[in-house]
């Protein structure tokens, strides 16, 4: 079959009937709606797809939350608040206008001219993470920044992007300018459990956010990059130099002037009282584990009333805080603290040196050897006994059940008293009266003033070789500060809901009488020995009746004093955290520096009276002479007592020798349990 041949015309047209060739023009807009057609196909399916699980947006009022924990100290100042917290919706027209231009300047400075997603923006942001082979920079504008906090995962991926711009364009649609930007400003998270400008300047500042000054706005905008990477409570020289970038931008932007950022520089911000004072989250830690125990999982906001009191608790802070500095060169590089009243109240709690830098709470969950803090539960059981201040002892060698231990002198002094004994905390006396009363009756009079942690009965016990925690050591001495009565410590008053719907409240204490008379007078005047004349010289507070102990473990690991006065007792350890020895470091120095430093500074807000006499002593019995006195007369500790005679034989027990010097009648010897090797001495 033949095809009819078309002739051509001299222009080089079809000639004929056939159709006209088009224009370019024609070709143009005849592909352009080709592709316009295929693109709202597409447009169409893309948009079907990526539309089709976007969260519900009816939403957007609504706030999902956990409850929060609001805790207060004794007079009802702020300490913390654990959970979501949010305040009331601020109005954007009350905040000064530098307040909105901040977060404008730092995060989208084309808010006011886009329409929801920023293009000149995305690019640069784009160029820059490929340029670093990494995200570095982000494209975000506030709008999309509030559609991903209102109704988005965080997860990173092409489809969640997508949605985000959806979203935004959606609310920029809806929602005026000054509309986006209040909601985001009211939602957005600042750290430290707050959301919402408002309560992130409650938190932050203990102000609401209409009196927020430039330097604070600028704070604050800084936050939201990484709320937690610029705390100014954690981070304050981070957080202050970020500040200073949004203070720039705000200059560039036309926000604030040159002299307004220089004033807002030379001014500098100060957070919260009870924000900055972080060591009191190790007391809230310990509160918070109890919380559940108490009222069970909270299903809605709480307050709780504590007994901690903020001025005690920031100037513990500052004790603790002076001597670690001081004394770092030794190797102090931990410290704990727990002050309680008299009835067991936690009045103050330092758990480490940063809660920041760890947050594991030394003064509760720690278990560190007490050292020579322990021989005072030893005393107490000889008293209890039959012993008195006078009853005469000798230092001297002493081996039992193949252990010997040491002083810290490396000397022995011969006869002396009881009570000259426990001020210079003599170690062979220690353990030979502990061996003579029976280690097990020290060890129920340990736990009958509230130590918890198990207690071996090997000799060395005697000595400290006990593993015990703050707490349990300043719950145990309070029985000796507050008349002879057990304690409990405790940290919770009361649990109540904001409109004031009582939940829990702590009834009174039931322990009862646990050191009765003369041992708690006996007790008391040996143990003021300690500070009047004794190890414990260096904690001494003029005019203030003070009784305490000091405890150094061997190879100087731990050191403690634990001391008190009437009706108020606090227990301090420092030490490592890796358990190696420190430079020399004993109770009396150190600790003994921190007690004091704490305790002048608490007492004239205390108003505490001497040390209580507890209950009545015995009709007819004559207490001994006054032991203050009779320490008062020893210039050299070592000076006044019968010295130790060389070719006088070493106290063996178990049978293995006689003993020697033994002292008023006390309870016959019990032999002691075959044991393992006894760790060296425990010092002070």
């Amino acid at each position: 079959m033949f095809m009819a041949r078309k002739d051509r015309g001299p222009d080089g047209n079809d000639q004929g009937g056939g159709k006209p060739r088009r224009t370019f023009m024609g070709r143009l807009f005849y592909w352009g709606a080709v592709l316009a057609v295929w693109g709202l196909i597409f447009g169409v399916v893309f948009f079907a797809v990526f539309a089709r699980d976007l969260p519900d947006t009816s939403s957007l009022y609504e706030v999902d939350r956990q409850p929060s924990i609001t805790y207060l100290d004794r007079s009802g100042a702020l300490i913390a608040v654990r959970g979501t917290q949010m305040a009331p919706p601020v109005d954007l027209d009350a905040l000064p206008d530098y307040v909105p231009a901040a977060f404008v300047a730092i995060e989208d400075r084309r808010f006011y001219h886009h329409p929801g997603f920023d293009p000149i923006g995305m690019s640069r942001a784009m160029a820059s993470n490929l340029k670093a082979g990494r995200v570095v920079q982000g494209g975000s504008t506030i709008t999309q920044q509030l559609a991903k906090n209102l109704f988005l995962t965080p997860d990173q991926n092409m489809k969640r992007k997508v949605q985000e711009l959806m979203l935004a364009v959606w609310l920029e649609m809806k929602f005026s300018k000054k509309e986006i930007l209040a909601l985001y400003l009211n939602r957005v998270y600042f750290g430290a459990g707050a959301y919402g400008i408002e309560s992130a300047s409650q938190r932050y500042f203990d102000k609401s956010a209409d009196k927020l000054t430039v330097g604070e706005a600028a704070l604050l905008a800084g936050l939201l990059k990484a709320p937690s990477r610029y705390s100014p409570v954690s981070e304050s020289e981070r957080a202050a130099a970020r500040a200073n970038v949004v203070l720039n931008e705000m200059v560039e932007v036309g926000a604030i002037t040159r002299a307004q950022r220089d004033a807002a520089v030379a001014e500098p911000v100060r957070v919260s009282k009870t924000l900055a004072s972080q060591h009191a989250q190790y007391f809230i830690d310990w509160l918070d584990k109890q919380i559940r125990g108490l009222v069970g999982e909270p299903t809605e906001d709480l307050v709780v009333e504590t007994t901690l009191d903020l001025t005690l608790q920031t100037d513990a802070e500052r004790a603790v805080r002076r001597i670690l500095d001081r004394d770092k060169g030794k190797g102090v590089e931990q410290a704990a603290l727990v002050a309680l009243d008299g009835d067991g109240r936690v009045r103050a709690m330092i758990g480490g040196s940063s809660y920041g830098d760890s947050q594991f709470n030394r003064a509760v969950d720690a278990r560190r050897q007490a050292g020579s803090a322990w021989k005072p539960f030893v005393y107490l059981a000889a008293v209890e006994a039959g012993y008195t201040p006078e009853t005469p002892v000798v230092d001297q060698p002493v081996t039992i059940g193949g252990w010997s231990p040491r002083n810290y002198s490396g000397r022995f002094s011969g006869q002396m008293t009881l009570a000259q004994a426990v001020a210079q905390s003599t170690n062979t006396v220690a353990a030979y009266v502990a061996d003579q009363v029976g280690r097990d009756s020290v060890a129920r009079a340990a736990r009958r003033l509230g130590i918890s942690s198990e207690i071996g009965l090997q000799p060395s016990m005697a000595l400290g070789a006990v593993e015990v925690s703050p707490l349990e050591m300043a719950q145990a001495y309070d029985a000796f500060a507050n008349g002879g009565r057990r304690v409990d410590a405790y940290g919770i008053s009361r649990i109540r809901t904001p409109s004031g719907r009582v939940i829990y409240t702590h009834g009174p204490s039931e322990s009862g009488q646990a050191i009765n008379n003369p041992p708690l007078y006996y007790m008391n005047q040996m143990l003021r020995g300690v500070i009047t004349s004794g190890s414990g010289r260096s904690a001494a507070i003029g005019g203030r009746d003070i009784a305490g102990k000091t405890g150094t473990t061997s190879d100087y690991k731990d050191a403690w004093f634990v001391g008190y006065t009437g009706g108020f007792v606090a227990a301090v350890w420092v030490g490592k955290d890796d358990n190696k020895p420190m430079a020399r470091v004993t109770g009396g120095s150190s600790p003994a520096a921190i007690w004091r430093g704490f305790m002048e500074a608490a007492l004239p807000r205390l108003a505490v009276q001497a040390i209580p006499n507890g209950p009545p002593l015995p009709e007819g019995w004559i207490p001994p002479d006054p032991v203050g006195d009779l320490m008062g007369q020893v210039e050299d500790p070592y000076a006044t007592a019968v010295p130790y005679d060389d070719a006088q034989p070493p106290v063996v027990i178990d049978g293995q020798a006689p003993q020697a010097a033994q002292p008023q009648q006390p309870p016959a010897a019990r032999p002691a349990p075959q044991q393992q090797r006894q760790p060296d001495a425990l010092f002070f």
